[in-house]
């Protein structure tokens, strides 16, 4: 009897799942992202929320339905005109390769019941060997309301890197043309990481864990591009999962009251991390190798860069200018921000408490590239409110309490 009952469960998710693969929502058509009628453009990110994590345990299932109520709560909050997925989506070292992109079915369901938009980046849990990152980008688009794109071709380039333009709520660029200008440019990067996907060779084959150089150059092209193309510097914010070595050596100068947050882990866990210079994976001999130096001299270079965005360090929660030269660090800040989120995922390592980064961008103070952020936590209680402009790293804020939550 038992063993029937297994097969009916099987059967009936083998049927919902084949009513699921039946259909492709046309995600093509979506409708412009614009600033809101009262000039404001709001974007929740939600950072490693390990869904699939002991997916063979009923603790696993737990998890992720205490990760899909965060996210529902926040949203209800909320109410966000953009959700930014921003990497370990799925937690592909624990999930199987015939279901391991399934889990997307339940990560987009609060974004879907809301008819709210999204785009993602992934992160090396969503590169393993069972869990194409591919795979996740198609199973992303049978549901309406996906606007992550793949931009960049190649095998090395990783699957997430794109970018979304946001326009000004008066105009609308299908009928007016280059004449309606992006007000806002959102970029998303793949940094990586994890294992090379494969049906055939169970080999664990290390992936590099940065921004590939053939991205870096497809940015530097298309921003010129773009520039061009509306003759003006537009304003933009970055995303991608795993932060750059910026970070690490900015984190020795986080203060508490000038950069509310948890600051849990020191020694950033950054992009080049475990890698030699030549290129060779050779964790701990190699602790970085230095290859994301491309990527952070092209972010450093563009003019209008607001923000870079990322998660992976669950402990860390924290917001810092990046200015000037620094000690131990090749490259010169353009004074952008380098931000954390807030974890989300009850799935990964750590309980800090859950939330999500929110980002407020308001159409009037772009001229200023400033704009607000604050983390909604899964108590509804909001911290690290923050204004990131020119004098971001002296004014002083509360401290962030260190708040934990458990399973």
């Amino acid at each position: 009897m038992k063993s029937l009952a297994v097969l009916a469960v099987y059967l009936i998710g083998s049927s919902r799942q084949a009513a699921v693969s039946s259909r492709q929502a046309n995600n093509a058509n979506l409708p412009p992202l614009k600033f809101n009628a009262d000039g404001k453009f709001q974007i929740t990110i939600f950072s490693d929320m390990h869904f699939g994590m002991y997916s063979w345990l009923p603790r696993g299932q737990k998890e992720d339905k205490k990760t899909t109520k965060v996210m529902n709560d926040i949203l209800d909050y909320e109410r966000p005109d953009l959700v930014v997925m921003n990497g370990d989506l799925i937690n592909g070292d624990g999930t199987f390769a015939h279901n391991s992109t399934h889990y997307i079915d339940q990560i987009v369901k609060p974004m879907v019941d809301r008819k709210l938009t999204w785009a993602s980046t992934y992160g090396n849990h969503d590169h393993q060997l069972n869990l194409p990152a591919k795979g996740v980008f198609e199973r992303e688009h049978l549901w309406p309301g996906s606007r992550t794109r793949r931009m960049v071709p190649g095998l090395a380039a990783g699957v997430s890197n794109y970018y979304l333009p946001v326009y000004p709520a008066t105009c609308d660029p299908e009928k007016d043309g280059d004449k309606c200008a992006p007000e806002l440019l959102l970029w998303f990067f793949d940094s990586r990481g994890g294992y090379y996907h494969s049906s055939v060779e169970k080999t664990r084959t290390p992936q590099p864990n940065w921004v590939d150089a053939s991205v870096v150059e497809w940015f530097r092209k298309t921003n010129a591009e773009l520039k061009c193309r509306y003759r003006k510097i537009i304003p933009s914010l970055a995303f991608s999962h795993i932060p750059i070595n910026a970070t690490d050596a900015v984190q020795k100068h986080w203060d508490p009251r000038r950069h509310p947050g948890i600051n849990d882990e020191v020694g950033v866990a950054m992009q080049g991390q475990g890698w030699c210079p030549e290129g060779k994976h050779d964790w701990p001999r190699c602790k970085y190798g230095g290859q994301d130096v491309p990527f952070m001299q092209a972010l450093s270079k563009t003019k209008g860069m607001m923000g870079l965005f990322y998660g992976h360090d669950h402990g860390n929660t924290w917001c810092y200018k990046w200015n000037g030269d620094i000690a131990g660090m090749p490259v010169p800040g353009n004074g952008m921000n380098l931000c954390f989120g807030q974890h989300t995922g009850y799935g990964g390592y750590g309980d800090w408490i859950r939330g999500a980064r929110e980002l407020v961008i308001s159409q009037d103070k772009l001229k200023d590239r400033v704009f607000e952020s604050h983390m909604r936590l899964e108590s509804g209680e909001v911290v690290g409110s923050i204004t990131l402009n020119a004098t971001y790293n002296h004014d002083i804020y509360p401290a962030t309490p260190n708040q934990k939550t458990y399973l």
